[in-house]
């Protein structure tokens, strides 16, 4: 996609800090990152979201992050990292070319806000009816 600034970085036309690149993928760091070692994961072919994605292309895109993870592992001995991918506007998505964020948390380290949030019980019927309504939404 002409527009797409991940597009352009894929192509060479922005510079980036490449981590991984195989011949579906392509993993650099975020340049606005939440911790150090902060990584995005994206597919070369252009797919906006999880909804448009080809199976093909995310599984290349978690195959790799597989690999990833494992050299922010190696290289920053982190005691964990989130794995984050988000789809739409709504719920936060600047760029739109799926990518999957690899977020470490380095010892020492504030917790990342993406791995914090209040648990609370919630209304057990309306869970249900809202799980019935997804799996029979489900194709």
């Amino acid at each position: 996609m002409e527009d797409c600034i991940y597009c352009k970085i894929i192509k060479g036309e922005i510079p980036s800090f490449k981590v991984y690149e195989d011949e579906k993928v392509f993993a650099f760091e975020d340049i606005s990152p939440i911790s150090q070692g902060h990584t995005l994961v994206i597919p070369k072919h252009h797919a906006q979201n999880l909804w448009e994605i080809p199976g093909e292309d995310l599984t290349a895109v978690h195959l790799a992050s597989k690999k990833i993870i494992q050299g922010i592992k190696d290289a920053l001995n982190p005691t964990g990292v989130a794995c984050l991918q988000l789809n739409g506007r709504g719920v936060n998505q600047v760029v739109m070319h799926y990518h999957l964020h690899l977020v470490p948390r380095i010892s020492g380290e504030p917790e990342p806000p993406v791995c914090t949030w209040e648990l609370k019980e919630g209304d057990m019927d309306a869970i249900k009816k809202t799980a019935e309504k997804i799996a029979a939404a489900i194709k």
